[in-house]
This record gives structure tokens, sequence and C-alpha cells, in this order.
């Protein structure tokens, strides 16, 4: 059992997206680690910002998540990639924002030269 972050999605909201992630995959062998872990190591990395090879000893292997990463995040022909799709899914919002400006408003905050 691994410690659990704030970035977290439950099980629940993990299972709507679990079926779009799964057939991603080549079936060679079985899988040795959760999807579930994996998902929640790419939140991680969403929401903190860290660098691939700092991701807690919790989560899998930063080869192993961002092999993941980069194969869920390919946009196929549509434009739209696994991952993307992914999140929307499970109804992650991504990363709080902590400034003062709301994205995409960052000129309404800044002050006026005269």
């Amino acid at each position: 059992m691994r410690k659990t972050y704030s970035s977290d999605i439950s099980r629940e909201q993990f299972g709507q997206a679990k079926g779009l992630l799964e057939p991603a995959r080549k079936k060679t062998r079985p899988r040795t680690v959760d999807l579930y872990d994996i998902f929640c190591a790419i939140l991680y990395l969403l929401k903190s910002g860290c660098q691939w090879r700092m991701l807690p000893s919790g989560f899998p292997k930063w080869r192993t998540v961002h092999h993941y990463f980069a194969l869920w995040g390919t946009p196929p022909e549509n434009g739209v990639g696994l991952l993307e799709q992914a999140l929307k899914k499970s109804g992650w919002r991504g990363p709080t924002n902590t400034g003062g400006a709301t994205p995409g408003r960052v000129s309404a905050s800044l002050p006026r030269k005269a």
C-alpha cells in the first residue's frame, strides 16, 4: 500500500477512464503494475511539476510511468490523446491555480502603465 497524495483520484473515478487506457498496450504478457498507480503517478507529475526521476518511491518506476505517459499522450488522427480523454472522463481538473490571476486573464491583473 502506497502513501496517498492530494493529486490522487478514487478508484471509482479511475474506473470511468480505465476502459480507454487498458487496450492501448499490446498484450504480449500480463501487466506487473497497477494502471491505477501509473495514472496517479502521472497526476502527481502534472500537479507537482516534478522531474520524472523525482517521483516518490511508492509509485511505479519512473521509466514505466514515462512509457505509459508517452503511450497514452500521443494524439491519434482526431488530435486528442488517450490521456487527455481519460483525464476528462475521470473528472480531474488539473493543478489548482495558486497565483492571483485566473488563467486566460493574466493581463487583467497586471498594473497598467500610465
